[in-house]
């Protein structure tokens, strides 16, 4: 072959070589991420409302998207939101309600990318209590255990209580934390019922020492508490960091897309080999039962929409004092669909 049509030839696959690259890698990810070290923070990292983020974590989606990333554990969504606020973590993961929360009180947030549309919470009593439950005025007076207040568990009771007309102050909300404190609670009558999440309700109901008596697990529970289409497990940050930190926050959206996705065909045995055995101690079983009865729940593409965002707004109306009083609430504002939309288009 004479030298110029070598050069040629070796020239052509270089370039082809060059658009392979660049379509593999989008100009964002090839550009330096503005914070590749960041801190999440979690009100329980353990429960499956948090699934998602375990997977980016434990698949290595987050190295591969060029991040560096701390996990911060909290004994429930209130206290991430707090450590937000307060500036010692970056990002949270946590329930899409505290954006439209933050929103009346002055504080702007937005979710990034949806990790739920079930919110999974259980409402549980003992067998006694239980059978003589028919309506949330059966709550009044008692004490209820929730992973923190202000948590999505709390809101969760809240708004149940809301549909018999009742206050939030119609009941004790008692923090339990979101592990073995949270069964300990309720198997030791340190709460009257227990508002939480699997696993701890898996492992009370197996144990005797709870009756489900409202499910958000299923379409039917979450009908009754919340409507139609909901907003449950979100990864939010403030909106200033957003604008700030573009690449840094695709690069976050990409690895929990991707975990999403992966989820979306992973058998439960696959999933099970990724969960640290410290999720289920010697409860591995129950734990792969309860996991499949909450795979329905995860969003299979971190959007939100317009009708989930409208009925958590409708339902925090129902009890919320500062939505209630805002003159307004954009909700627009209270989400940022690009990324995810950036993201589903990289991992189809």
């Amino acid at each position: 072959m004479p030298a110029a049509l070598r050069h040629a030839s070796n020239f052509l696959r270089f370039l082809l070589l060059g658009l392979c690259l660049a379509q593999a890698y989008p100009a964002s990810a090839a550009e330096p991420l503005e914070q590749p070290r960041l801190l999440i923070a979690v009100g329980g990292k353990a429960l499956f409302y948090y699934l998602p983020l375990t997977i980016a974590q434990q698949q290595g989606y987050f190295r591969d998207a060029g991040l560096q990333v701390q996990i911060d554990d909290f004994p429930g969504g209130a206290k991430a939101l707090q450590a937000l606020l307060g500036g010692s973590a970056d990002l949270v993961s946590g329930g899409y309600e505290h954006t439209i929360s933050m929103q009346a009180k002055g504080q702007s947030i937005r979710s990034v990318v949806v990790q739920g549309r079930h919110a999974g919470i259980v409402l549980a009593m003992g067998r006694d209590r239980a059978a003589a439950y028919h309506s949330p005025k059966d709550l009044k007076g008692l004490r209820i255990g929730v992973t923190a207040p202000g948590s999505s568990t709390n809101i969760f009771v809240s708004a149940l209580l809301a549909k018999d007309g009742l206050k939030p102050d119609a009941v004790s909300f008692v923090g339990v934390g979101t592990g073995a404190g949270a069964v300990a609670a309720m198997r030791q009558k340190q709460v009257d019922a227990i508002a939480h999440l699997d696993p701890v309700i898996s492992l009370l109901e197996a144990s005797g020492d709870a009756v489900p008596v409202v499910d958000t697990r299923t379409s039917a529970g979450m009908k009754y508490v919340y409507g139609a289409d909901y907003a449950a497990g979100v990864l939010y940050a403030r909106t200033d960091f957003i604008e700030h930190n573009p690449r840094t926050v695709q690069a976050v959206t990409d690895a929990m897309v991707r975990a999403l996705r992966w989820l979306r065909t992973a058998s439960p045995d696959q999933i099970l080999a990724l969960i640290p055995p410290e999720y289920y101690g010697e409860q591995k079983a129950l734990y792969r039962a309860a996991l499949v009865r909450n795979l329905s729940a995860l969003s299979s593409d971190g959007l939100m929409t317009l009708g989930a965002a409208q009925n958590v707004l409708t339902v925090l109306k129902g009890f919320d004092p500062a939505v209630q009083s805002a003159a307004t609430i954009d909700l627009a504002a209270t989400f940022d669909n690009r990324f995810a939309q950036a993201a589903v288009k990289k991992f189809k």
